[in-house]
C-alpha cells in the first residue's frame, strides 16, 4: 500500500510540474524581445508623424494662398488679416473664401503668420513649425 501511495504522489507531482507556468528567464527573454521591437518600430512611426505634419502644413499654406488669391481677384488687394477671408466689408467681397468659415491652425496648434508686403501686391504666409522642421513658408 505504501508503494501505491508513493506512486500516486509521484504522478501528482509530475502533473504539477507540467503546469507550473513560465520561468523567470522565459519572461525576461520575452520582455527583451518586446523591448527591441518597440525600439525599432516606435521611432519609425514618430518620424512619419512629423513628416505628415510638415506636409499638412504645406498643403494648408497652399489652400490659404488660393483663398488669398481669390480675395485679391475679387477685391483688388490682399486682406489685412486672414479673418477677412471669412467676413469683410470690402467692396466686391464675394466670400467666405474658406469652406469651414474658420482659419485653420497648423498641425502643432499654432496660428499661421500672415503679412501683406510690396504695398499690398503680395503676402507672406508661414508656420512656426518645430525646432526640427524650422519655419514653413509660402515663399519657399
Amino acid at each position: 500500500m505504501r508503494s501505491t501511495r508513493l506512486r500516486i504522489l509521484s504522478v501528482a507531482a509530475a502533473r504539477r510540474r507540467d503546469f507550473r507556468g513560465f520561468t523567470l528567464i522565459e519572461l525576461l527573454v520575452v520582455l527583451v524581445i518586446l523591448g527591441l521591437l518597440a525600439a525599432i518600430v516606435v521611432p519609425t512611426f514618430i518620424g512619419k508623424t512629423e513628416k505628415a505634419k510638415i506636409q499638412t502644413t504645406k498643403t494648408q499654406i497652399q489652400m490659404l494662398g488660393t483663398a488669398l488669391d481669390l480675395y485679391n481677384a475679387d477685391v483688388g488687394s490682399y486682406p489685412g488679416s486672414l479673418e477677412e477671408l471669412i467676413s469683410s466689408g470690402a467692396e466686391n467681397w464675394d466670400g467666405p473664401y474658406l469652406k469651414k468659415d474658420k482659419i485653420p491652425k497648423d498641425p502643432w496648434g499654432n496660428d499661421y503668420s500672415y503679412e501683406v508686403v510690396d504695398s499690398g501686391r503680395s503676402y507672406r504666409l508661414s508656420s512656426q513649425g518645430t525646432q526640427a522642421s524650422g519655419p514653413i513658408n509660402s515663399w519657399d
